[in-house]
């Protein structure tokens, strides 16, 4: 892992502008800004001749950590502007914290490949509900009680940790079909993300603690090199989305993040095909 001084300089600088996108979608979706963080920092640790074996998790796990941050400064935003749902908080935590540690179980035994093409999939998914889903779409007027009230926090916990996300892909889709308002949705969001995104972290951490052959500067499936260089432009650019999210029609924006998702989707296929 030794790129040259002018291939740094193109490497560092594509984190920052990752930084930059993924706080602006963390302030203006509520999700974490894992989507774009995740197949950046596969795509540069690949260019730096890092070992490929593990390098999917380390993506996922370095993503988890920066959530943290931007999910505390994204949802303390939203929370000020009364957008945070504190008691659906409380009703989905243990369910989704245990979500979290499947996913991670889950993501520690898959391939770097495998893992690449389960996230490739999920995004793909997601940019086809964006395009095709109605706004107005409808499961109930109010969340599910029973087995089905704690199934959805943990399906979004797991999948969350096995994509390297804060939830709000899944959460905002899910709540917004329940009848929350959207603004609400994706402010409640941005806290679930933070729920996701810190024993997610933990997890990928522990899980890659004993295995050998990964990038310098990693703590476990985390790279803390590579989270050094993206977060303080995340965090820059978490308020200017809480922003716009307060004054921007959906629809554009919706097209335009489907569109991002489809190419980092076509992009992560093939990165697993060809592991």
């Amino acid at each position: 892992m030794n790129p040259d001084p002018q291939q740094l300089y193109w490497l560092v600088a594509a984190l920052v502008l990752a930084g930059l996108l993924a706080g602006l979608l963390a302030g203006l979706l509520g999700v974490g800004g894992g989507l774009v963080i995740v197949p950046v920092v596969y795509q540069v640790l690949l260019t730096t001749g890092a070992s490929e074996e593990h390098l999917m998790q380390v993506a996922v796990g370095t993503s988890l950590l920066l959530i943290v941050p931007t999910g505390l400064r994204s949802a303390l935003g939203h929370h000020r502007r009364g957008a945070v749902l504190g008691w659906l908080l409380r009703r989905w935590a243990l369910a989704l914290v245990f979500g979290v540690m499947v996913g991670v179980v889950a993501a520690h035994t898959l391939s770097s490949g495998a893992l690449a093409l389960v996230f490739a999939t999920l995004v793909l998914a997601m940019a086809g509900w964006l395009i095709w889903a109605p706004e107005s779409f409808r499961l109930g007027q109010a969340l599910p009680t029973g087995p089905v009230a704690h199934a959805i926090p943990a399906s979004i916990g797991g999948l969350s940790a096995l994509m390297g996300i804060g939830g709000g892909s899944l959460s905002v889709p899910i709540m917004s079909a329940y009848g929350i308002p959207l603004l609400q949705a994706v402010g409640t969001s941005a806290a679930l993300g933070l729920m996701i995104a810190l024993p997610g972290a933990a997890g990928f951490m522990i899980a890659g603690w004993p295995i050998e052959n990964l990038p310098p500067y990693s703590l476990g499936y985390v790279n803390l090199l590579v989270a050094a260089c993206i977060l303080p432009s995340m965090l820059l650019a978490v308020p200017a989305g809480v922003r716009l999210a307060h004054h921007v029609s959906g629809r554009t924006l919706r097209l335009a993040f489907a569109l991002f998702l489809i190419v980092t989707g076509l992009r992560m296929s093939w990165a697993g095909l060809a592991g």
